[in-house]
């Protein structure tokens, strides 16, 4: 059993074992990477789209937590998250994360708070013919909302709602493991809520489509591509859909490490972000 990792930086993240609950110390009950990384928004999934999977490898009758931190950055902006969440039975999964926004050209500071619930409402992720559907919600609450304010955001906090659909199939194209999900949000969330909710332009709520594809080379690598779009409430900036290109590796079912290419299109009206995104994730 792994009692603490290491992230890159300096930061240490101590993982107590001791307060985990007994069930999830089997953690047997699903297969590897089936519990998938944690997104930029604390629900389990990928790295900026959540997915109908459950956080942890939590089977039935069985509790799961993970803790996780994970870094974008761009050509001018740095974003810092540290996240944890707790699962029951794959079914329920709760999870909460802390962002910190740097504007590094602009100067400045950004954060905002985030607390998830999904639940698993039918399917599975790999056994039958229905894929795994989950119903989730992500509360917002930003944190310094002056600036957000002043370039036409209407709320400092919000709720996202989305439904998700995700399946695998284990000997797919190539005879590899393949991993899809698709993803509506309902939001009018400002660059995740950064730059508050709503705005001078649009105030009403969006669905947003959002997706992820990725392919096992092996049982411990995958690689995929993920796809978010986005609203566009505010008028002294255009806000562009995101999109990456990742690197997942899974060496057991404690320890997950995604890297990524990321192009995040114009921020606060500044064109071409683009840069790499790191996650690392410990699941108990």
């Amino acid at each position: 059993m792994m009692n603490k990792c290491l992230y890159g930086g300096g930061f240490l993240l101590t993982c107590a074992l001791a307060l985990t609950p007994p069930a999830a110390a089997d953690q047997g009950a699903r297969l590897l990477a089936t519990g998938g990384t944690s997104s930029l928004e604390g629900s389990g999934g990928g790295g900026i789209v959540p997915w109908a999977t459950l956080s942890s490898y939590a089977g039935e009758g069985q509790f799961g937590a993970t803790v996780n931190l994970s870094e974008v950055s761009v050509d001018d902006f740095r974003l810092s998250v540290q996240g944890a969440s707790l699962s029951w039975n794959n079914r329920i999964e709760l999870s909460y994360a802390e962002q910190t926004f740097d504007l590094s050209t602009i100067g400045g500071e950004l954060s905002q708070s985030i607390v998830g619930a999904k639940v698993r409402l039918a399917g599975d992720l790999i056994y039958g013919g229905l894929p795994q559907i989950s119903l989730g919600l992500q509360h917002k609450k930003n944190n310094d909302y002056e600036l957000p304010a002043a370039v036409g955001s209407q709320d400092d906090s919000g709720t996202d709602w989305y439904v998700s659909a995700a399946k695998a199939w284990l000997d797919g194209p190539f005879h590899r493991t393949w991993v899809a999900n698709l993803t509506l949000r309902s939001s009018k969330a400002n660059q995740l809520g950064l730059l508050g909710f709503g705005g001078d332009k649009e105030d009403g709520r969006e669905w947003l489509a959002e997706a992820s594809v990725a392919a096992f080379i092996n049982r411990y690598w995958a690689v995929g591509v993920e796809y978010r779009q986005k609203p566009d409430n505010l008028s002294f900036a255009q806000e562009q859909d995101w999109k990456d290109l990742f690197v997942a590796y899974f060496p057991n079912k404690h320890v997950s490490v995604v890297g990524a290419y990321t192009d995040l299109g114009s921020i606060a009206g500044l064109d071409d972000q683009t840069g790499w995104y790191l996650s690392v994730q410990a699941a108990f």
